[in-house]
């Protein structure tokens, strides 16, 4: 069953009933997706170019716009090359797909995306899990496969339900050299360090067997994906996925729209510094309250909520609503139901201390 609709009054009030509240749903992390310039990019882009090449890019549908923009993500990034894929959710599946074979297990993250999930299924080898960020059971699987193996290691570079960090340098200083570590950084990439490079960045890590995929529809407001990483890799993606080579690559408008965010991101520094500012202040206010979390340790600005029942599920969205809060409760199949709040850089002082309020008010 679907969520109710939404109507977006502002950047960061939605209506809900008779009501305008702040909402801090979704992960439009400095709303871009609203952001005059990236809105001009999108318009100019559909007077200019149209919609659709309407062809695969190994066929009639390749554009100089995809590859400016593959050229300034691998840029911003800071690798040798990166592949345009329509979506987010299609970059696991389209590297999977172009090394099918190569490896022979895959070692997932016991509360891996399900993007992850489905692309393990594509590799025709064994799939093992490892508890949740837990170095020592990895260390323990990693060991039990044996040292003649090669196996992909998949799991998120910040974790979406609680905003908690993959620990990627932990990963890579056991694994073997012919081994490979894929990152899905969907919510990392944009907002964490200080290039905004994500995940990898953040944990201090470059090697050239980590592989990051991204998505442009959070933190870069528009839509999109990527993959990110050594030139063979890319390589391997734009020469045997059938994602890839079956697929249209995204609307030119969008990518014109990218293309003017991935600007933003880069030259606008007081932008990120804002957004980390603030998720800083907040998370200071809620230790200071007696909060216990480590996600109050990482940079990340999603702060979840289990609630303990549903009783208690049903008070703190009764209190939000009091304060003029959008309850965003999420309700994933596989995980426990909670209340995701993912705080922006354009968040008002009074919004944020509505909501931390609340939080610290309703434990």
């Amino acid at each position: 069953m679907l969520a109710a609709p939404l109507q977006q009054v502002d950047r960061t009030c939605v209506r809900h009933g008779r009501r305008t509240l702040a909402y801090f749903g979704g992960c439009d992390y400095f709303r871009l997706a609203s952001h005059p310039e990236v809105l001009r990019a999108l318009h100019e882009g559909a007077e200019k170019y149209g919609l659709n090449v309407a062809a695969s890019r190994k066929t009639t549908g390749n554009h100089v716009l995809f590859e400016q923009l593959e050229k300034k993500l691998a840029a911003f990034f800071g690798v040798e090359r990166a592949a345009l894929l329509s979506n987010g959710y299609a970059t696991n599946l389209a590297f999977t797909q172009s090394f099918a074979g190569e490896f022979t297990h895959a070692l997932l993250d016991g509360r891996a995306h399900g993007s992850l999930r489905d692309a393990a299924l594509l590799l025709g080898c064994p799939v093992r899990e490892f508890r949740h960020r837990d170095v020592e059971d990895f260390v323990r699987v990693l060991k039990k496969i044996g040292p003649r193996s090669r196996p992909l290691v998949m799991t998120d570079g910040m974790f979406s339900h609680d905003g908690s960090l993959a620990p990627l340098k932990e990963y890579l200083a056991v694994l073997p050299r012919v081994a490979r570590l894929l990152v899905d950084d969907t919510h990392g990439a944009g907002t964490l360090g200080r290039r905004g490079r994500g995940t990898p960045e953040v944990c201090g890590v470059r090697d050239a067997r980590l592989v990051q995929t991204i998505t442009l529809s959070k933190a870069f407001g528009v839509y999109g994906g990527a993959v990110l990483g050594p030139e063979r890799v890319i390589e391997a993606i734009q020469d045997r996925s059938r994602l890839f080579i079956g697929n249209t690559p995204p609307p030119l408008p969008l990518v014109n729209a990218a293309l003017a965010s991935l600007r933003i991101l880069k030259k606008d520094r007081p932008l990120r510094a804002r957004l980390v500012a603030k998720v800083a202040a907040f998370k200071v206010m809620l230790i200071r309250s007696g909060w216990r979390s480590p996600m109050l340790e990482t940079p990340s600005p999603i702060i979840a909520v289990v609630p303990r029942n549903s009783r208690h599920a049903a008070q703190l969205k009764l209190a939000l609503l009091r304060a003029g809060v959008f309850p965003s409760f999420i309700s994933y199949a596989g995980g426990p139901p909670y209340f995701r709040f993912a705080l922006s850089s354009e968040h008002t002082a009074a919004q944020l201390d509505a909501l931390v309020q609340t939080l610290i008010q309703n434990p």
